[in-house]
């Protein structure tokens, strides 16, 4: 079992920043790939970040390129999503998500993963 919980989630301008924390514990955190995802009302969900479990390798949605960062502290077993430049369209619920599979590289495809998080309101006002 892995068990993750997001933070850092709130109501923020256009333009403002935020950084969201995922604290994941159950499993060894360096074997896992991460991602964060987010859905907002009416859509499906959808994959904004992955990242290996190096760190060294990362995976951005077009949307969000150039705007978001994610990286991960294999010490403190949290991966983030630093937002920067927020638009009104990134409100959503956003979660992160683990996969257990020992692996090299990203994984973005939502079904793959194992476990998520409960999620964390972003709203973004124009």
């Amino acid at each position: 079992q892995v068990q993750l919980v997001e933070s850092g989630g709130g109501l923020v301008q256009a333009g403002g920043s935020l950084r969201l924390s995922c604290a994941a514990s159950g499993r060894t955190f360096s074997n896992l790939r991460m991602g964060w995802f987010r859905q907002a009302p009416g859509k499906e969900r959808e994959c904004v970040a992955a990242i290996s479990r190096s760190g060294s390798s990362t995976y951005y949605a077009d949307s969000v390129k150039g705007r978001f960062t994610v990286s991960r502290d294999n010490a403190k077993n949290t991966v983030y999503l630093q937002m920067n430049s927020l638009k009104p369209e990134d409100t959503a619920v956003y979660y992160c998500a683990a996969d257990l599979t020992v692996a090299f590289g990203v994984l973005i495809t939502i079904r793959a993963y194992d476990y998520w998080g409960q999620g964390t309101q972003v709203t973004v006002s124009s």
